[in-house]
């Protein structure tokens, strides 16, 4: 059966070209096109839709006030449309946390060639990703450090953090895991490389709002740079990571740019490389099977591997395919990853029993 689709923007130019890319899937249709949130709480009614794209900025009532009230009352997959505005970003990280499974940029008018081939992939991939989640969608639960306030205790071996790396990868809903999780890693913890399908503009949007409530450095890299203790490096939207030796003890960052979306697969493929027993590797929520042979790679090399477990993701699609493999070492509830990290490096070193959650 095909998933419906209501597309809710006030643009009938907007409605058009995103009923054009759904009705060419074979897996999906537009059941209709709701002009603002009051009609489309009717075509909810009626049409009783799988999935909905919807606009930030319409008449009446704006997307986010419809978001929270559609979520109080019949929560389903939402997939938010944002301009690569500050504010539209902004917006759409808020959207978030209300319950919007995935968001992707608005199409720009006029884009034609391999531009306009880009973003049909992006909202079609979203759409499944979205359907993909409609057993999971609840409330989630405030973060376990919305201040950075709850940190992990420190180390207390500098070797740790020189000559050790993770690397993490997710898809859909891996915006809202990073935010819940990221904020519990302590400054001095190896660096963390992170492969998310997400676009350029609002990973370095993320980022951003990732600095402003985590204890670590967060950055968007570039090409060469050293990996450095207490950072997080999220890929670009537009290119590759992988990770290759920096010096004698180091590892550093390599970017090849003109991908559609970073690669989890390559990322841990070259942990896998040049860390091995070195690595940690986390696959998180998302659809899709990337990352699940490069997680493989990894364990194989004698790195630990680590899954979210199927209750707290948005989508088990991607920590699903790992462990079908065989390659997840164990699997745990977002909150409890980032002490699992720590726990082993530290376990591995001596320096302490693996850290009690807060």
């Amino acid at each position: 059966m095909k998933i419906k689709v209501l597309v809710i923007d006030d643009s009938s130019l907007i409605r058009g070209i995103i009923t054009a890319i759904v009705n060419e899937q074979p897996d999906m249709v537009v059941v209709g096109g709701a002009p603002d949130p009051l009609a489309a709480r009717d075509m909810i009614r009626t049409l009783n839709p799988d999935v909905l794209t919807l606009d930030i900025e319409m008449p009446h009532m704006n997307g986010l006030s419809f978001l929270k009230r559609l979520m109080r009352v019949r929560p389903m997959p939402v997939v938010m449309l944002s301009s690569h505005t500050q504010q539209g970003s902004d917006i759409a990280f808020r959207a978030l946390t209300l319950g919007a499974v995935d968001f992707v940029a608005k199409p720009q008018l006029g884009a034609g060639g391999t531009e306009a081939e880009d973003y049909a992939r992006q909202i079609v991939e979203a759409i499944r990703g979205a359907h993909a989640a409609r057993d999971n969608l609840r409330a989630l639960e405030p973060s376990r450090a919305p201040d950075a306030e709850v940190v992990l205790p420190a180390l207390g071996n500098d070797a740790i953090a020189t000559s050790r790396v993770v690397v993490m990868g997710a898809s859909t809903g891996g915006a809202e895991a990073l935010r819940e999780m990221m904020p519990a890693l302590p400054t001095d913890c190896p660096p963390v490389l992170v492969a998310l399908h997400m676009s350029a503009a609002f990973t370095r949007h993320l980022a951003g709002r990732l600095q402003d409530i985590c204890k670590v450095k967060v950055k968007v890299p570039v090409d060469g740079e050293p990996a450095m203790p207490g950072h997080v490096y999220l890929a670009p939207g537009d290119a590759h990571m992988t990770v290759q030796r920096y010096g004698s003890r180091g590892f550093g960052i390599k970017l090849h740019p003109g991908a559609p979306r970073p690669s989890v697969d390559m990322l841990f493929r070259s942990a896998a490389e040049q860390a091995g027993t070195d690595s940690i590797g986390v696959i998180l929520t998302g659809n899709g099977e990337d990352g699940a042979e490069g997680l493989l790679e990894m364990r194989n090399a004698g790195a630990h591997t680590i899954a979210q477990d199927e209750a707290t993701c948005i989508v088990h699609g991607m920590p699903r395919a790992a462990e079908a493999l065989g390659a997840v070492n164990e699997t745990a509830p977002l909150a409890r990853i980032p002490f699992l990290i720590l726990g082993r490096l530290a376990a591995e070193s001596g320096t302490a029993a693996e850290p009690a959650a807060a």
